[in-house]
Protein backbone atom coordinates (compact mmCIF):
# COMPACT_ATOMS: atom_id res chain seq x y z
CA UNK A 1 0.00 0.00 0.00
CA UNK A 2 1.86 3.46 -1.32
CA UNK A 3 1.81 6.29 2.22
CA UNK A 4 0.24 9.32 1.06
CA UNK A 5 -0.37 12.23 2.67
CA UNK A 6 -2.79 12.42 4.94
CA UNK A 7 -6.53 12.91 3.71
CA UNK A 8 -7.77 14.92 6.17
CA UNK A 9 -12.17 15.04 6.62
CA UNK A 10 -13.00 18.00 4.89
CA UNK A 11 -11.13 16.27 1.99
CA UNK A 12 -13.41 13.32 2.70
CA UNK A 13 -16.46 14.85 2.70
CA UNK A 14 -15.69 16.05 -1.05
CA UNK A 15 -15.18 12.47 -1.95
CA UNK A 16 -18.75 11.00 -0.59
CA UNK A 17 -22.36 12.08 -0.07
CA UNK A 18 -22.23 11.92 3.89
CA UNK A 19 -22.77 15.30 5.61
CA UNK A 20 -22.07 17.27 8.97
CA UNK A 21 -21.70 14.41 11.79
CA UNK A 22 -22.84 11.55 9.41
CA UNK A 23 -19.08 11.74 7.82
CA UNK A 24 -17.70 8.89 10.59
CA UNK A 25 -14.13 8.98 9.34
CA UNK A 26 -11.59 11.98 10.53
CA UNK A 27 -8.76 10.43 7.84
CA UNK A 28 -7.48 8.57 5.57
CA UNK A 29 -3.72 7.09 6.43
CA UNK A 30 -2.83 5.39 3.43
CA UNK A 31 -4.87 3.60 0.22
CA UNK A 32 -3.67 2.43 -3.35
CA UNK A 33 -5.80 0.64 -6.30
CA UNK A 34 -7.30 -2.41 -4.46
CA UNK A 35 -7.09 -1.24 -0.41
CA UNK A 36 -7.84 1.89 1.98
CA UNK A 37 -7.09 2.42 5.76
CA UNK A 38 -9.14 4.85 7.34
CA UNK A 39 -9.18 6.33 11.13
CA UNK A 40 -11.85 7.24 13.16
CA UNK A 41 -12.81 8.58 16.64
CA UNK A 42 -15.97 9.67 15.97
CA UNK A 43 -17.46 6.73 18.03
CA UNK A 44 -16.31 8.19 21.48
CA UNK A 45 -18.10 11.34 20.36
CA UNK A 46 -21.51 11.71 22.54
CA UNK A 47 -23.05 13.63 19.24
CA UNK A 48 -22.51 10.45 17.30
CA UNK A 49 -25.59 10.53 15.23
CA UNK A 50 -25.91 6.72 15.32
CA UNK A 51 -25.91 6.49 18.91
CA UNK A 52 -29.22 5.73 20.64
CA UNK A 53 -29.27 5.99 24.54
CA UNK A 54 -25.78 7.18 24.51
CA UNK A 55 -24.69 4.08 23.18
CA UNK A 56 -23.17 3.16 19.74
CA UNK A 57 -23.54 -0.28 18.85
CA UNK A 58 -20.84 -2.58 17.24
CA UNK A 59 -23.31 -3.01 14.07
CA UNK A 60 -22.87 0.52 13.27
CA UNK A 61 -18.80 -0.77 12.54
CA UNK A 62 -20.46 -1.76 9.10
CA UNK A 63 -21.30 1.87 8.15
CA UNK A 64 -17.71 2.84 9.03
CA UNK A 65 -16.18 0.61 6.59
CA UNK A 66 -19.14 1.24 4.05
CA UNK A 67 -18.04 4.96 4.39
CA UNK A 68 -14.28 3.55 3.76
CA UNK A 69 -15.08 1.86 1.34
CA UNK A 70 -16.96 4.60 -0.88
CA UNK A 71 -14.30 7.04 -0.23
CA UNK A 72 -11.72 4.60 -1.88
CA UNK A 73 -13.72 4.77 -4.43
CA UNK A 74 -13.71 8.27 -4.77
CA UNK A 75 -10.08 8.29 -4.61
CA UNK A 76 -10.03 5.60 -7.58
CA UNK A 77 -12.00 7.61 -9.94
CA UNK A 78 -10.58 10.61 -9.25
CA UNK A 79 -6.77 9.50 -10.15
CA UNK A 80 -8.49 8.05 -13.25
CA UNK A 81 -9.54 11.95 -13.63
CA UNK A 82 -13.55 10.75 -12.67
CA UNK A 83 -16.07 11.37 -10.50
CA UNK A 84 -17.44 7.58 -8.47
CA UNK A 85 -21.08 6.99 -9.32
CA UNK A 86 -22.95 6.80 -6.81
CA UNK A 87 -23.66 3.43 -5.15
CA UNK A 88 -25.58 1.83 -2.43
CA UNK A 89 -24.77 -0.81 0.04
CA UNK A 90 -26.41 -4.03 -1.15
CA UNK A 91 -25.10 -6.92 1.05
CA UNK A 92 -23.28 -7.61 3.90
CA UNK A 93 -21.75 -11.44 3.78
CA UNK A 94 -19.54 -13.32 6.73
CA UNK A 95 -20.74 -10.17 9.44
CA UNK A 96 -19.00 -10.85 12.74
CA UNK A 97 -18.72 -8.45 15.58
CA UNK A 98 -16.50 -9.23 18.17
CA UNK A 99 -17.41 -6.64 20.43
CA UNK A 100 -20.99 -5.01 21.83
CA UNK A 101 -20.66 -1.51 21.60
CA UNK A 102 -17.79 0.81 20.16
CA UNK A 103 -18.49 4.00 22.35
CA UNK A 104 -16.40 1.57 24.97
CA UNK A 105 -13.37 1.70 22.95
CA UNK A 106 -10.97 4.20 24.20
CA UNK A 107 -8.68 4.00 21.22
CA UNK A 108 -9.33 5.26 17.75
CA UNK A 109 -10.77 2.90 14.92
CA UNK A 110 -8.91 1.88 12.17
CA UNK A 111 -10.74 0.82 9.35
CA UNK A 112 -9.18 -1.62 6.38
CA UNK A 113 -11.01 -2.19 3.30
CA UNK A 114 -9.69 -4.43 0.41
CA UNK A 115 -11.28 -4.40 -2.92
CA UNK A 116 -11.65 -8.15 -3.55
CA UNK A 117 -13.21 -7.29 -7.33
CA UNK A 118 -15.25 -5.16 -9.26
CA UNK A 119 -15.29 -1.50 -10.66
CA UNK A 120 -17.17 1.64 -10.43
CA UNK A 121 -20.00 1.21 -8.12
CA UNK A 122 -20.39 -2.50 -8.36
CA UNK A 123 -17.81 -4.09 -6.27
CA UNK A 124 -17.12 -6.52 -3.44
CA UNK A 125 -14.83 -5.40 -0.40
CA UNK A 126 -13.36 -7.45 2.64
CA UNK A 127 -13.83 -4.73 5.79
CA UNK A 128 -11.93 -4.91 9.13
CA UNK A 129 -12.73 -2.65 11.98
CA UNK A 130 -10.30 -2.85 14.84
CA UNK A 131 -8.64 -0.50 17.72
CA UNK A 132 -4.93 -1.12 18.26
CA UNK A 133 -4.60 -5.24 18.11
CA UNK A 134 -8.84 -5.83 19.02
CA UNK A 135 -10.34 -6.78 15.89
CA UNK A 136 -14.02 -5.51 16.71
CA UNK A 137 -16.01 -6.45 13.24
CA UNK A 138 -15.13 -7.90 10.03
CA UNK A 139 -17.21 -8.99 6.30
CA UNK A 140 -17.45 -8.58 3.59
CA UNK A 141 -19.44 -5.52 1.41
CA UNK A 142 -20.98 -5.85 -1.90
CA UNK A 143 -21.82 -2.06 -3.48
CA UNK A 144 -23.92 -1.93 -6.24
CA UNK A 145 -24.88 1.25 -8.88
CA UNK A 146 -27.45 3.43 -7.76
CA UNK A 147 -29.85 2.66 -10.66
Amino acid sequence: MRALKTINKSEIRTLIPHSGLMCLLDSVSEWDDRSIICISNTHRDPANPLRRDGRLSAVHAFEYAAQAVAVHGGLRARSAGATAPPGYLAALREARLHVKRLNDVASPLRICAHRLFGEGANVVYECRVSAGDALLADGRITIMLRA
